[in-house]
């Protein structure tokens, strides 16, 4: 059994790959490397080079495993199919074209859900039909990429979007079969979804494929959702902090690893806002390398 640590674009501030404030893709894989990672994700699909060749020169010369790819769409946008499909082949291309196992699928913000996030409660609901539409698309996603591309596909919650809190990802995975749809677990989204990501884990590991590793700052957290903050201004105000100052316990995430034989990578995910001034990727990427050492990842 053997935990694989990683990271991914979206540290570094990538979301979108036509972002002008995106740093430079080679940059970033050299201060991943540079901060102590072996493996890395794909970012959005197109912001590195979709030319095989290209991306496995890079990797190579920063001995970087490809780890998986996030397909970032709104799912639950049925005019937007086209897009979510074509992001979804791409990706599952790139993923196989070097070996990575993990197609992680995110249903994106949405304005009817923007100011709701961690406010279960409060957050506007799909009907019936609208639901199993959007449970369909998903399935269908997440088919093509295990069937056509032998890959492990892995739902993730996300604030703001129609997969946020802690029962819509359980009735998920509940209407789709698990040979094809696995759970992605970011620590930090369910936390910022008012859950407790432990007890999730406790619950739900079986199912677990992969994990994003995330922290949230309590404090911050309490006040964007007070101020019904959106996402994007949530990151900006650093409600992902470094590994270990927030309110994640990864002592116990660890353990629960270690005691269902998990065995594959973990990604480090601090989406940021990289025009901030107090934005330093590589220092965080380091700081979250050595916090994992300290309680026992290697």
């Amino acid at each position: 059994m053997t935990i694989k640590i990683g990271n991914a674009p979206c540290s570094w501030g990538v979301e979108f790959a036509d972002d002008p404030r995106n740093p430079a893709w080679r940059d970033v894989l050299r201060e991943n490397a540079e901060a102590g990672y072996k493996g890395i994700e794909l970012g959005p699909v197109g912001y590195v080079p979709e030319d095989p060749a290209i991306l496995a020169d890079a990797l190579a010369e920063y001995d970087l495993s490809l780890i998986g790819g996030v397909v970032f769409r709104p799912f639950h946008d049925p005019a937007a199919w086209d897009d979510v499909l074509d992001a979804a082949v791409r990706t599952c291309k790139a993923l196989k074209a070097h070996g990575a196992e993990h197609l992680v699928l995110i249903d994106s913000t949405s304005p009817r859900r923007a100011g709701t996030a961690g406010r279960a409660n409060d957050a506007e609901q799909m009907d019936k039909a609208e639901w199993s539409a959007f449970r369909d698309r998903i399935a269908a996603v997440a088919r093509i990429g295990a069937e056509d591309y032998g890959l492990t596909v892995g739902m993730h919650a996300h604030a703001a979007g129609f997969l946020d809190f802690e029962p819509e990802l359980e009735r998920l995975m509940n209407e789709i079969d698990e040979n094809t749809l696995k759970i992605c677990f970011d620590t930090g989204h369910h936390s910022y979804a008012g859950f407790d990501p432990v007890a999730f884990m406790e619950k739900h590991i079986g199912r677990i494929s992969y994990m994003h590793f995330k922290d949230i700052d309590p404090v911050v957290k309490a006040d964007v959702i007070a101020k019904s903050t959106g996402f994007y201004d949530a990151c900006g105000q650093g409600i992902f902090c470094n590994l270990g100052d927030g309110d994640v316990d990864f002592p116990r995430v660890r353990e629960i690893l270690l005691e269902s034989g998990f065995d594959g990578w973990c990604t480090v995910e601090q989406d940021c806002d990289p025009t901030l001034p107090d934005t330093d990727s590589l220092r965080d990427a380091k700081l979250n390398r050595a916090y994992l050492e300290t309680i026992g990842f290697s």
